[in-house]
């Protein structure tokens, strides 16, 4: 029995000793794992780090475009003003010299109305008949229908149907 004692002794004793065996070589296993994943996250966080400076340096490169960008529109949006502004101040002072100048021709065109109109018909007659059938009809549309028909009277029949024919064309204005 003191053998058989001796031999589970022994045999515990070598099981013990494998289990302490084992046991160390998985305690040597786990602290190289260990050191290789602190040495892991070390890099991660160097990488981290990185990443934020790299991050907060965009923000600051994207700030500075955003400004510069907002100096810009509102130097586009100054400039679309001031073009409002010149082209309504051009369409005004175009349609002031237009004003002008329709009353310059209507004028003009009354002092021809007014100088056709106290000429003897047979003298107008003459001068209309050799004036082209556009002016000569815009003269004549502008004179009160008698001195119209007048001067119709003393001109060549051919000449005076065609001006006759040009004032039917024209708008309808207030006759004199």
């Amino acid at each position: 029995m003191r053998y058989l004692f001796l031999i589970t002794f022994w045999v515990t004793t070598l099981s013990m000793g494998a289990q302490n065996t084992k046991s160390y070589e998985c305690t040597k296993i786990f602290e190289s794992r260990k050191n290789e994943l602190l040495v892991e996250l070390s890099r991660i966080d160097e990488e981290r780090q990185s990443l934020d400076a790299l991050k907060r340096a965009t923000e600051e490169l994207l700030k500075k475009k955003e400004s510069v960008v907002q100096g810009k529109d509102s130097r586009v949006d100054q400039k679309l003003q001031e073009i409002s502004a010149k082209e309504a101040s051009t369409k005004r002072m175009l349609e002031a010299n237009k004003k002008i100048l329709d009353e310059i021709k209507q004028l003009k065109s009354d002092k021809v109305s007014q100088t056709f109109a106290k000429m003897k018909p047979s003298a107008s007659a003459g001068i209309l008949s050799q004036m082209s059938l556009e002016e000569a009809s815009a003269i004549m549309s502008s004179l009160n229908s008698k001195v119209v028909g007048q001067i119709l009277a003393k001109m060549d029949p051919k000449k005076g149907s065609e001006i006759t024919a040009a004032l039917r064309r024209i708008p309808s204005q207030a006759q004199k």
